[in-house]
């Protein structure tokens, strides 16, 4: 936050919800971290009654302040924090949380290894999609259910 001082950008802390026309965006704001994984936005939507829940790349010890602060079980859709890193999904928050959809944002052949063995294995009661094997993940939802495609575009070079 000092460089957004320094540079006079606008920031907002603890912002708690955004509605965006009939749908309200739930910022789970605990309690300030010292570090900025922890502190990255989490947020949770329930659109057409299904539930989503973005992580950010929160860490093991925000998932226990978010099981202590908010009820929080079947969610449809995960996405999971930090890369699938073994910083987060704990058993303990996947067991609780029960998502039916897991969504793992994370490079291909990435230096740190992410997604972790251990942690597809704490998804394993959940459907999993992940980018560097399925590519982009869209979901789109509605009155009449969901969808979800996964597209990978091949890089093409041209000479």
């Amino acid at each position: 936050m000092g460089l957004l001082n320094q540079k006079n950008i606008n920031y907002y802390k603890c912002v708690d919800k955004i509605s965006l026309d009939d749908n309200t965006l739930y910022f789970l704001n605990t309690r300030e971290f010292n570090d900025e994984n922890n502190n990255s936005n989490v947020i949770y939507l329930d659109i057409y009654n299904y539930n989503f829940l973005f992580m950010g790349d929160a860490g093991v010890d925000r998932e226990y302040e978010l099981l202590k602060n908010y009820n929080l079980s079947n969610i449809d859709f995960l996405k999971i924090g930090h890369h699938g890193s073994n910083t987060s999904s704990s058993k303990k928050f996947i067991n609780s949380v029960k998502p039916k959809y897991s969504i793992i944002s994370v490079g291909k052949d990435n230096k740190f290894g992410h997604p972790k063995d251990e942690v597809l294995d704490t998804l394993k009661n959940s459907k999993i999609y992940r980018t560097d094997l399925d590519g982009s993940i869209e979901i789109k939802v509605n009155n009449n259910g969901y969808r979800i495609s996964a597209c990978y575009l091949k890089t093409i070079y041209f000479s």
